[in-house]
C-alpha cells in the first residue's frame, strides 16, 4: 500500500515539478530510467511469483541504474558511447519484454 502510495507521489510530482537536468547528465537519463524500468518489471514478475523482496528490489533498482550510467559514461570515455547506449538499452528491453511475458503468462495462464 505505501509503495503505490509512494509511486503515485513520484509520478505527480515528476509530472508537476520542472527539473533541470544538467547538460552533463543528459546522455545518462534515458539510460538510467530504461534501467529503473528493468528494475520495477523483475519486481512485477517477483510479486506475481511470490518470492518478491524489498531489500533485493532497491539493490537492484540502484544497481541496474549505477551500473547502466557506468556502462555508457565508458562509452563516452572511449568515443563509442552511442553504441554502447544503444548495446544497454537492447539488453535491458529484451530483460523488461521477458518479464513482461512471464506476468503476462502468470495472469492469463497463457
Amino acid at each position: 500500500m505505501i509503495a503505490g502510495l509512494a509511486l503515485v507521489a513520484g509520478i505527480v510530482l515528476g509530472v508537476v515539478v520542472d527539473v533541470d537536468v544538467p547538460n552533463a547528465l543528459q546522455p545518462y537519463l534515458p539510460i538510467a530510467v530504461v534501467a529503473a524500468l528493468d528494475a520495477l518489471a523483475g519486481a512485477a514478475r517477483a510479486h506475481f511469483d511470490k518470492r518478491f523482496d524489498d531489500k533485493q528490489f532497491t539493490v537492484s533498482f540502484i544497481g541496474n541504474v549505477l551500473i547502466a550510467a557506468l556502462i555508457v559514461y565508458l562509452g563516452d570515455q572511449l568515443g563509442v558511447g552511442a553504441q554502447l547506449s544503444t548495446g544497454v538499452v537492447v539488453v535491458l528491453g529484451i530483460r523488461i519484454f521477458s518479464n513482461a511475458a512471464a506476468i503476462r503468462r502468470k495472469l492469463f495462464r497463457a
